[in-house]
């Protein structure tokens, strides 16, 4: 159904499409500007001017778009639209980083890239401290490793005896051989890990950091080559994993992953002891230093 202004509205006692809501907020966000916010000089009278705000040929004209094709997607049509035109409009319309990743998600598309967490590495060595004594690391979105704690360390790995370059969750899972020699379950671990790479690179197709870690490792690691040839997709699920310290023997950790709301493509991952058993190896060995 069509309404009075041409948008599409929803049926009686129906939810909005995706559509209709980016038809919505479009509409919202051109109300709000004046043609001298976007540095257009305003013919006429402005208190005169039948549109609130700006005309819908002002914005498709600043964001180098069709008239028509614009006009579709505020009615709320089921149009889509790409990356570069989406990002276009965001510009045009001053959004910023929170409308911004809102009408990407309106118009189907991945979040715009948020490198904000990446550059507070002292606020998030902050996160991972506050939760010891259990294990926990923070990886960016290419998995490569940004902060970890003291327990980490000591019960997992340490990331600083990686290669420079090379400090990564997936390098060291297939590389690293100490690590796999210390997992009680290293194959079910590591295929885990590579099903969420193949799950990002999904995601991200053309992501150069990605491609060459894959790359990479189809070159180094026999296992890592053949299981990525059989395409394994699959996202987190909750798991224990066993990791055999030289000192502690056998410690289980319940391993849990959350991503910082103020930054959805950072991943913590936090390793909580699975036993009262393994509570007292860990605290045994951070006693011990």
């Amino acid at each position: 159904m069509v309404s009075g202004n041409g948008t599409s509205a929803p049926r009686e006692g129906s939810s909005p499409t995706r559509h209709q809501q980016l038809g919505e907020f479009l509409r919202a966000r051109r109300a709000r500007l004046q043609p001298r916010d976007v540095g257009l000089v305003p013919y006429g009278d402005p208190a005169r001017r039948r549109t609130p705000g700006l005309r819908r040929e002002e914005v498709a004209e600043l964001s180098g778009v069709g008239l028509t094709w614009y006009t579709w997607l505020e009615q709320g049509r089921e149009v889509d639209a790409s990356r570069q035109v989406i990002d276009a409009l965001a510009r045009t319309l001053r959004l910023d980083a929170d409308q911004h990743r809102h009408l990407r998600f309106l118009a189907g598309l991945a979040e715009p890239e948020d490198h904000r967490g990446a550059a507070d590495r002292a606020r998030l060595q902050r996160l991972v401290d506050a939760v010891m004594p259990n294990p926990a690391s923070i990886y960016g979105e290419d998995f490569d490793y940004l902060v970890w704690n003291r327990a980490y360390v000591r019960i997992r790995d340490d990331p600083l005896e990686l290669p420079p370059g090379r400090r990564n969750l997936l390098w060291m899972m297939f590389t690293d051989k100490t690590n796999r020699m210390r997992m009680a379950h290293w194959e079910g671990a590591a295929l885990a890990v590579l099903s969420q790479l193949r799950d990002a690179l999904g995601r991200r197709p053309s992501d150069p950091r990605l491609t060459e870690l894959v790359a990479a490792l189809i070159e180094e690691s026999p296992e890592f080559r053949r299981w990525w040839s059989e395409y394994p997709v699959r996202r987190f699920r909750p798991a224990t994993i066993g990791v055999w310290h030289p000192a502690a023997g056998l410690v289980e950790l319940e391993v849990f992953q959350v991503r910082p709301v103020e930054n959805p493509l950072l991943l913590m991952v936090v390793q909580v002891p699975a036993t009262p058993v393994a509570a007292e190896r860990i605290a045994a060995v951070l006693a011990a230093e």
